[in-house]
């Protein structure tokens, strides 16, 4: 692995080796984490999501972009994008959660022909954004975090997993032959913890997915989210409480479909060791794409993801 030379007091790679990365265990689960995670699913399943299109200038002459609003748990209407392919059917579908950083357009190199892809912005966040709600991932990651209940991870799988394909399935009945899900960061963490209750989904990425094994999270200092996490644990004593139904790595052992993540070996903002038990735990046909570092520009960065992309052509070829 390359040295990266880097100005943060603590070391990325927290000391981890890829051996003992693929090591990391599977955190405790609560026994009512199932049931816990399918009552909420399948409320949201029942919500009208009404989903709205406004057509916008599309910078790629093959593809239509669309404004994109639908209804979530709580009545919250959420915001995003949608593009399709300007002529010819759509025959699959794909939604795509983005990172705490939030969404100001959608992507276009994806590697998916004759799809519908949505781009759903969690709620509070871009263009789901809310006076009532906090948009900064300090502030973010600890609303309602008092209770599972009001917690707001629950409803950002809602918004940008369940709901979102909904919306997504009323839109295009076709792409129900063929959706996926691809998530980094903040969406690839709530990926983990929303695909396992929701049978519509094929097939997943997660790049770098945060939210993975929060006891050993709390051990880990990181530019990231985390870190108000772990100032929340000191100041009250009480983040395992609510998170333990929110740990990543818990959920990923009822995920079946095949999964390919993309986890790094140093990482300042989501620790490695978070992102590597989440793909330990996975329950179902696994594909690992090691990455050098993540949420880091390095030299091999270009090249580093160019291989990723090749990689997740081959992973979401048709079948």
């Amino acid at each position: 692995m390359p040295i990266f030379h880097h100005t943060y007091p603590f070391d990325p790679t927290h000391g981890y080796d890829l051996a003992a990365l693929l090591a990391v265990p599977t955190p405790q689960r609560p026994v009512d984490l199932a049931p816990f995670w399918r009552d909420l699913q399948a409320r949201a399943r029942t919500v009208d999501v009404a989903p709205d299109l406004q057509e916008v200038p599309s910078p790629r002459p093959d593809t239509r972009v669309f404004l994109v609003q639908f209804t979530s748990l709580q009545r919250a209407r959420i915001g995003g994008w949608l593009i399709r392919p300007r002529d010819g059917p759509v025959e699959r579908g794909v939604v795509i959660g983005h990172g705490y950083g939030g969404r100001e357009g959608p992507d276009f190199d994806l590697p998916f022909g004759r799809a519908a892809v949505i781009f759903p912005c969690a709620r509070g966040i871009s263009r789901s954004a809310r006076t009532d709600l906090p948009a900064g991932p300090d502030e973010h990651v600890l609303h309602g975090i008092a209770r599972r209940e009001t917690y707001i991870h629950g409803f950002c799988a809602a918004d940008t997993v369940w709901c979102a394909a909904s919306a997504l399935l009323e839109l295009f009945p076709t792409a129900a032959r063929r959706l996926d899900y691809m998530g980094v960061s903040f969406g690839g963490g709530i990926g983990a913890l929303a695909l396992p209750w929701d049978e519509r989904f094929h097939r997943a990425h997660l790049n770098v997915p945060s939210f993975g094994h929060h006891p050993l999270r709390l051990t880990l200092p990181c530019v990231g989210s985390g870190e108000a996490i772990r100032r929340y644990q000191r100041r009250t004593g009480r983040a395992l409480e609510t998170l333990r139904y929110f740990d990543a790595a818990a959920t990923a052992g009822h995920l079946n479909i095949p999964v390919h993540i993309a986890a790094a070996r140093f990482d300042p903002a989501v620790p490695p060791p978070g992102q590597f038990a989440i793909f330990n735990a996975l329950a179902g046909h696994k594909e690992l794409f090691v990455l050098q570092a993540g949420h880091f520009d390095h030299s091999g960065s270009a090249a580093e993801n160019a291989r990723l992309q090749d990689a997740l052509a081959y992973f979401f070829k048709d079948d």
